[in-house]
């Protein structure tokens, strides 16, 4: 079992490989880079598979990025043209059915923003397709979004207010943006991942909620998180790691200095760190100074590749002038 937590499917099935020194059965991992931008798919084919991942049955697409994406604009079109890429792989629903995207988050707390800085950003068409048919083309898809908040707000489980919502509106599919966590610092505002098992709200930062998910709302969901947070023991651990790495190189092979470093157990340093930083910082989480500035580029980002996806009968120019 992998005792680091995570959100994203490819650290979980990377941990496993590196503790196990093998691939685990019943996970297929493709990998496709264009320029920049990589793309990973991991496929986790059984529940046996999921079950030793900490992941529900199905596929997950990463897409990764350069640091610098957010003030590049030719990077940021790549990365929405693959998010489009993806959903569009996954979205086999007609394009006169309805779409549901939904913003998960807390608009107040920067980090925790993303979900609802997109849903602003996003072509809402379901009330013009009933109320005025003829003002917009018939190619175009009727699309609703809502930003719902989170429990500690609004007293509701989100889960409740989408599952009312897809019994009141009947969408075909549901779309859920929202913040996640990663292990890994490097991938902290750099990695997107998608996925068609739905998602668990407040899974970011530990606060686990009701699951929206086809068994729990009923119809088909995909979710779109970024890792907005890293937890400082991870930072410890990292900088830790990279320090006894350092130390090695530099270090005569076959010293009891050299020995030493190498027979430290990692996994047993990271419980260590955790116990030693838990008392005095608690369940602390970091992220960058410039978060607000990411995020607004990252749900621009997210929001045009969702566009592009659920109006595949409309190019960007199109969508900018109905936004605009």
């Amino acid at each position: 079992m992998i005792s680091i937590r995570t959100d994203l499917a490819i650290e979980a099935r990377d941990m496993y490989t590196q503790e196990n020194k093998r691939e685990l059965d019943g996970v297929i991992v493709k990998e496709d880079q264009d320029e920049e931008v990589k793309i990973t798919t991991v496929t986790i084919e059984s529940d046996e598979a999921g079950k030793e991942l900490g992941k529900s049955k199905g596929n997950y697409i990463t897409i990764d990025f350069p640091e610098m994406t957010y003030y590049e604009t030719e990077i940021m079109d790549k990365v929405s043209q693959a998010i489009n890429k993806a959903l569009s792989n996954l979205i086999d629903v007609p394009y006169n059915k309805l779409a549901l995207v939904v913003g998960l988050g807390n608009r107040r707390v920067t980090p925790d923003s993303l979900g609802p800085k997109v849903t602003e950003k996003i072509m809402v068409t379901r009330h013009i397709k009933e109320l005025m048919p003829d003002a917009i083309d018939e190619s175009v898809r009727p699309v609703s979004c809502i930003a719902p908040g989170v429990l500690g707000v609004t007293g509701i489980e989100t889960g409740e207010i989408i599952r009312s919502l897809v019994e009141k509106l009947k969408p075909e599919i549901v779309i859920c943006i929202d913040a996640l966590g990663s292990r890994k610092l490097e991938r902290v505002n750099r990695t997107i991942q998608i996925s068609d098992t739905g998602i668990a709200p407040g899974a970011g930062v530990g606060n686990h909620r009701m699951k929206i998910n086809e068994d729990s709302i009923g119809v088909k969901v995909i979710s779109i998180g970024v890792p907005t947070v890293v937890h400082a023991a991870t930072i410890a651990n990292d900088t830790l790691d990279l320090l006894l790495d350092e130390l090695i190189k530099k270090s005569e092979a076959g010293t009891d200095f050299y020995k030493m470093l190498k027979s430290l157990d990692r996994n047993e340093k990271n419980n260590l760190i955790r116990e030693i930083l838990d008392p005095s910082i608690g369940d602390l989480m970091v992220t960058p100074k410039d978060v607000d500035v990411i995020m607004d580029s990252l749900s621009k980002v997210i929001a045009n590749g969702i566009n592009m996806a659920i109006q595949p009968n409309l190019d960007m120019e199109e969508i900018n002038a109905f936004m605009g």
